[in-house]
């Protein structure tokens, strides 16, 4: 393997800078946007990027195309491709901006990059993927065992990303202390829970039902009181793992103090529920559109769903709808089919109405018209 170029290393930690303090990226940005550079420095076996040339980016293209996977066995797709060239992209018009680089190549020289438009659209088309029903997540938590305390907390996560519509990583570091149940509501504040893009927010209680407010609940009381946690303790303790003197082997012996510090485990505890109810995998994720298709049946106006858009932490509704809202495919068939049947009935008893009308001796019998109004009005 080639040996790191040096003067590449420092201008990729400036540009990882820039990202983070002057861009606001987050951490998984950086780290997807370091990925897709490195990727771009095995190919040209770490050349300096100021002999960057535009048949680099050419050749970098191809050879993502033709890359197969050593893991799956399969080409890389077109969204991997995508998001990896939109990284380089990106990299290096900044770099072209910077002392040293200005003269050596161009900005547009940053779009030799690009995908074609229609393989854009490809890597960008939005696909409907299955999203759990309401009656499916309430078949997964009656499933869920509940004899030990580590089950009483896996069937209390699943039980309170359907309640409030959290992300993974809200709930792995979630506090008991924010969870209120007078007002029915979870604080998420940003200081210490990891929203998306460390944004603070309250988000009340959706409207599932009363059983799993109270898995949540006795779940909270049994954190206070069996395993005396505190408003400052995690919602969820991650599993507290020791030495077994009966089997000498390592293993979960109850609950740690301490939370989870990345959402893994809750993935976990979601692919496990939903193998053992017989159902095909959901990740938390899915239940936000959940509510979403919920909240589109349940509101009955506008700032209804407003309202039901903020507490999923959204601040234009249009986000709600655009990136959540999609109305599955059988539905859509059913209103379309409905809404001409509705058609074809209005204009059924159009027609009944105007043969009643001739049997009455024509419209200007009584002083009613067609349009429903009266002479005498």
């Amino acid at each position: 393997m080639p040996n790191l170029n040096a003067t590449n290393e420092r201008i990729k930690r400036a540009y990882f800078l820039y990202l983070k303090e002057a861009n606001r990226a987050s951490e998984a940005s950086v780290d997807t946007a370091a990925a897709a550079i490195a990727r771009f420095e095995d190919y040209t076996r770490h050349r300096d990027f100021k002999r960057f040339h535009i048949a680099q980016a050419s050749g970098f293209k191809a050879s993502l195309v033709e890359h197969v996977s050593e893991r799956s066995g399969r080409q890389l797709s077109k969204a991997t491709i995508y998001q990896t060239l939109t990284a380089c992209r990106a990299f290096f018009r900044w770099l072209a901006g910077q002392p040293g680089y200005r003269s050596k190549f161009s900005y547009s020289d940053a779009d030799y990059f690009n995908l074609t438009e229609k393989e854009a659209r490809i890597a960008t088309a939005s696909l409907e993927r299955p999203v759990p029903t309401l009656e499916q997540v309430r078949h997964v938590l009656s499933v869920m065992p509940t004899a030990t305390a580590i089950e009483r907390r896996n069937r209390a996560v699943v039980a309170f990303a359907l309640l409030t519509g959290a992300r993974d990583d809200a709930i792995a570091s979630a506090r008991i202390g924010h969870v209120d149940f007078v007002e029915a509501r979870f604080r998420q504040d940003a200081r210490e829970v990891r929203t998306k893009a460390s944004k603070s927010f309250d988000t009340w209680f959706f409207a599932v039902g009363e059983d799993v407010v109270r898995i949540v609940s006795d779940w909270i009381d049994e954190s206070r009181t069996a395993h005396l946690m505190g408003g400052d303790d995690p919602l969820f303790p991650a599993s507290k793992v020791a030495l077994d003197p009966a089997t000498r082997h390592f293993a979960v012996v109850g609950l740690d103090r301490t939370g989870w510090s990345n959402a893994g485990p809750i993935r976990k505890i979601f692919r496990e529920a939903f193998a053992k109810a017989g159902l095909p995998y959901f990740n938390p994720h899915s239940f936000r559109k959940t509510l979403v298709q919920f909240g589109e049946r349940l509101c009955g106006g506008p700032e209804a769903m407003k309202a039901w858009s903020q507490n999923l932490g959204h601040e234009h509704v249009a986000t709600t709808f655009s990136s959540y809202g999609r109305v599955p495919s059988h539905r859509q068939g059913e209103i379309i089919r409905g809404l001409g049947k509705q058609k074809e009935e209005a204009a059924s008893l159009v027609s009944e109405f105007a043969a009643f009308l001739r049997s009455r001796g024509g419209s200007g019998g009584g002083g009613v018209s067609l349009s429903g109004s009266s002479e005498g009005r």
